[in-house]
This record gives structure tokens, sequence and C-alpha cells, in this order.
């Protein structure tokens, strides 16, 4: 990989991302699953910099190039409400009684 760690660290959009390490995506997908796709992203590498922190640059890179794809292949055939990666799907809503909580 001829890439540099200090330029991935520049990158901001979902498909810079993909760019960088060369990878196809529709980018249809992309536009309706951009912010969950790179909110899992960033799950992702957070966990690889907390698990391998004594990786070189060059493995570091790969770790978050499989952590992008399998982040992109996960809205491939799910949603981000099945996945429920942001604050607002984890709340439960305030006065209001879910169906599931009532008893016959």
């Amino acid at each position: 990989m001829t890439e540099s760690l200090t330029e991935f660290r520049k990158l901001t959009d979902a498909e810079q991302y993909f760019q960088f390490f060369q990878l196809p995506y529709d980018q249809q997908l992309v536009n309706v699953n951009r912010l969950h796709i790179l909110k899992k992203f960033s799950h992702l590498m957070a966990e690889i910099d907390t698990n391998f922190p004594d990786d070189s640059d060059e493995e570091k890179l790969e770790r978050y190039k499989d952590a992008l794809i399998d982040s992109y292949n996960l809205f491939i055939t799910s949603s981000g409400v099945e996945q429920k990666l942001f604050k607002v799907f984890k709340e439960k809503p305030k006065n209001v009684v879910l169906l599931s909580e009532l008893e016959a």
C-alpha cells in the first residue's frame, strides 16, 4: 500500500475512504447509509487502535481497509435502524408506552 497513515487521517468523506483504499462502492448505497457506514467504521477503527497498538502503519491501514469493507457490507443487507449505531435509536421515547410493554 503506497498511501500513508498521515494521508489517511486527512480524509473526511466516505467516498474519500473508498478511493484511498481503491475499493469499489455503490454510490446510492453510500448516499443512503453514509453516516451509518462512517459510524460503524469509526467504531471498528477504535477497536483496531485499542487491540493492535503496536501495528506498523501498513498493518494498521490494512486493518482499516478490512474495517471499511465490513462496515460497507453490513449495510448491504441491514439498515441503520436495525444496527442502532446512533444514540437516537437506543433511547426509549419519553412519555410513550410501547405496545411491547402492554400486558393482555
